[in-house]
């Protein structure tokens, strides 16, 4: 059988409120993880976090067009911020969990934002500009918006894509000011040194997160395949 891999939808509001993910998040984990995907809204109460911690091999926490709000962290509040605290508060409460109980759990963009808030570091939104994209773009110009990181010699990730810099796209707002208690950089913005990925293994199983999205266009980029056979092999360890 297929490990099983909850990934974190968003609250949506179109014509009324949805739970969303974003197809690309779900094709790389079935093709190239090898992993069966169980979607887990991001709904209070509608779902226990420790016995999704017992069923599920692993987790991703995707990334969103919501920030994380600054209370989580004590940062500020900024007037017409997008938020979802809903999502918030599962995401902290579910990955915590499914850490705890020796499960491994990644990020993707804000997926990365919000673990490094459970390790209790903290977010910032004075970026520089090549960190991040004009939200009035078309959705796929996006993802054309890239610039250089350095992965950290010895490292997870440069033992996984065999580089020393990889050219990654770069769409949010939101970064790490201070990161993680715990929490290993594996990847500096190569610009102004931002920690753009980290990796830490506090009860054994591993957690890897990223600023970038390697969903994207996953099936063409190496370095984003390497990403997701690392999924797969974590999950069926």
């Amino acid at each position: 059988m297929s490990p099983l891999i909850g990934v974190l939808c968003c609250n949506e509001v179109a014509e009324r409120p949805i739970q969303a993910v974003a197809t690309r998040f779900i094709q790389p984990l079935a093709e190239i993880s090898g992993a069966t995907v169980v979607l887990i809204p991001a709904v209070p109460g509608a779902c226990d976090p420790a016995a999704l911690a017992r069923r599920l091999d692993g987790l991703l926490l995707t990334g969103s067009r919501s920030n994380v709000a600054g209370h989580r962290y004590a940062g500020p509040e900024i007037a017409g911020d997008r938020l979802d605290e809903a999502r918030d508060e599962v995401a902290i409460a579910l990955a915590g969990r499914m850490i705890d109980a020796g499960r491994p759990v990644f990020g993707i963009c804000r997926g990365l934002q919000e673990l490094n808030v459970l390790f209790g570091g903290t977010l910032s939104r004075g970026l520089t500009a090549h960190h991040h994209a004009d939200d009035g773009l078309p959705y796929e110009s996006l993802f054309e918006h890239v610039h250089d990181v350095e992965l950290r010699p010895g490292g997870l990730l440069a033992g996984l894509t065999g580089a020393r810099r990889i050219r990654v796209n770069s769409v949010h707002h939101q970064g790490i000011d201070r990161l993680g208690r715990g929490l290993e950089p594996e990847a500096h913005a190569a610009e102004d040194g931002l920690v753009e990925a980290f990796s830490a293994r506090p009860v054994g199983a591993p957690v890897l997160a990223v600023q970038w999205h390697p969903e994207w266009d996953a099936a063409r980029r190496p370095e984003s395949r390497a990403f997701f056979r690392y999924v797969g092999e974590a999950l069926a360890a």
